[in-house]
């Protein structure tokens, strides 16, 4: 049965793969601006999209015969398909690959394990005579001829580019970053738009969250060895994001890295707008706040380091004030706000509480609940099993939610999914304390919106006494977070 299953799955997906395979090609070919290059790039499109029908009826043949199998086994042999089918097409697949790596809450934990292992930093490679035909394009030179000293085995391969250690003629030790082919033609905006993103980023924390800005780092940039297909910057030796063990040997706390996470992606969501939405684990490093920036009796504190500023997105005024109004909202379970912003957002009154579920995990009865721990999730296998089956049980809804919101709100999805990754790793579950950043920076900005659209003066006080209101909640939570650490410390 499964065996006449996939023999028609395939049948019917490899003729809907060669028409659509067809008509990418010829369109990528026609607007390229190297058409050779795009020609041999859209020759393997269609086979790739042939391994994609291929393996998806694999998958879902597998799952048929679940019943006959152990549960284990039949996950673990469709996540080996699926990394296979990563690293074979490249590229966007990989991306892929790293957003399932994020979704331990959702999808089974042989898939998210597997990827999480395969396509963070270790997907396959170019070749070292693809790399000097790179460098021969742009700088006119092979690698060695650049640099003093140049490591033609990758320190790291992701997505769309691999990283190279070198060292320049002046002895600084470098990362050298140069393309997949693929990223070349369908993205077109190179490496010189991600060194320029780095840089804004940095600038808007410096002009507008000064409070933090000497707390959020990205690699200097040497725009002399630098192009669109070429990368040159600053080395990082530093401690993963999520190396717990690390990170303590540094003499930190994970729990003051995942507030500065936190507190860095609330600034840009809600007052920046201007967002790296590739936050993955990857993408990250910790390091010691530089001596000289040393807090009170010199404790130690982290700089979180930024990397790979490929993917942004800006969120106009209107956007960024509504999702920062929409999170105070799931904050302080205010069922009101939550709607009305859903709306705003483009989810719609019948989807708005299914929206606040994907954003936070929780079901609606617990995103609305009044008590201070309403949006955490402890890690647990009952937490998974609940999410799964409503994801199962509302696919049809979701997938209707996600076909309405706009491209900018997904995108704030997937980095949301990644961050919760990253605190789930760094603390084992949510924290409070999340939470309490996210309310403080999005209400702090509603706040501030709402006053510079008063005139009079009372209209300006009754914004400023809510705002009182808001810190008081705050407090409060940050009082019972104290005493529920308290607790656990004495018990513990």
């Amino acid at each position: 049965m499964a065996a006449r299953f996939l023999r028609r799955a395939c049948a019917k997906l490899s003729g809907a793969a060669v028409l659509l395979g067809g008509g990418v090609a010829a369109a990528t070919v026609i607007s390229s601006d190297d058409p050779a290059s795009a020609l041999k790039v859209c020759a393997i499109v269609p086979v790739r999209i042939c391994r994609d029908s291929f393996t998806a009826a694999a998958m879902v043949a597998g799952e048929k015969c679940e019943h006959a199998r152990a549960k284990h086994e039949v996950h673990l042999r469709g996540a080996n398909r699926l990394q296979d089918l990563c690293f074979r097409n490249g590229g966007i697949y990989i991306k892929l690959g790293q957003h399932i790596a994020q979704l331990e809450y959702v999808l089974p934990q042989e898939y998210v394990q597997t990827m999480r292992a395969s396509m963070l930093k270790c997907c396959p490679v170019s070749s070292y005579d693809q790399l000097c035909e790179v460098f021969s394009k742009e700088l006119g030179k092979l690698p060695e001829e650049v640099f003093m000293e140049f490591d033609r085995v990758p320190l790291a391969s992701a997505s769309l580019a691999q990283v190279h250690t070198a060292r320049t003629h002046d002895g600084v030790k470098v990362a050298v970053k140069d393309p997949d082919e693929v990223k070349e033609i369908l993205h077109g905006t190179g490496f010189l738009y991600e060194a320029k993103n780095s840089e804004k980023c940095l600038d808007n924390f410096r002009r507008l969250s000064p409070h933090i800005a000497d707390y959020i780092y990205a690699p200097k940039v040497y725009w002399t060895l630098s192009t669109s297909k070429l990368l040159t910057m600053e080395f990082m030796d530093c401690a993963e994001i999520t190396d717990v063990n690390a990170i303590r040997g540094l003499g930190l706390k994970p729990t003051d890295v995942s507030k500065l996470v936190s507190q860095a992606f609330a600034e840009m969501m809600f007052r920046h707008g201007f967002v790296h939405c590739d936050p993955h684990a990857a993408n990250m490093m910790v390091r010691l706040l530089p001596s000289s920036k040393k807090g009170i009796f010199g404790k130690r504190k982290p700089q979180l380091v930024l990397l790979d500023h490929g993917l942004y997105k800006e969120l106009d005024f209107s956007t960024r004030t509504n999702y920062a109004a929409l999170w105070k909202g799931l904050v302080f379970a205010d069922a009101n706000a939550i709607k009305e912003n859903s709306v705003k957002l483009g989810a719609g009154e019948d989807l708005c509480a299914l929206f606040a579920g994907v954003l936070t995990m929780r079901p609606w009865d617990r995103v609305i609940d009044p008590a201070i721990d309403h949006l955490l999730l402890e890690g647990t296998d009952a937490d998974r099993l609940e999410i799964q089956m409503y994801a199962s049980q509302y696919f049809s809804e979701i997938s209707e939610l996600l076909r309405r919101l706009p491209r900018v709100i997904l995108l704030m999805l997937k980095t949301n999914d990644c961050l919760r990754s990253v605190n789930h790793m760094l603390l084992q579950g949510s924290s409070l304390e999340t939470f309490v950043i996210i309310g403080r920076v999005s209400a702090k900005v509603v706040a501030e919106t709402k006053m510079s659209q008063k005139r009079s003066f009372l209209a300006r006080l009754s914004v400023w006494l809510e705002e009182m209101m808001v810190e008081a909640r705050l407090f409060g939570m940050e009082l019972a977070l104290w005493l529920l650490q308290l607790r656990k410390a004495l018990t513990g």
